[in-house]
């Protein structure tokens, strides 16, 4: 296993590891949001405060 970091800079491979995640996170809460079960909310109207 420490033959890989001797092929790798440790700071770019956890800096690209953490980029992947937020990107992987990312497009699953917008596909998420994209559908009528989980996204519905974005199109309903507000409801007044006090009501």
């Amino acid at each position: 296993m420490w033959r890989i970091w001797l092929l790798f800079d440790p700071r770019r491979a956890l800096i690209a590891i953490l980029a992947f995640a937020f990107l992987m996170v990312m497009v699953n809460h917008f596909v998420q949001l994209s559908t009528e079960r989980y996204g519905s909310w974005l199109n309903e109207p507000a409801v007044a405060a006090g009501q």
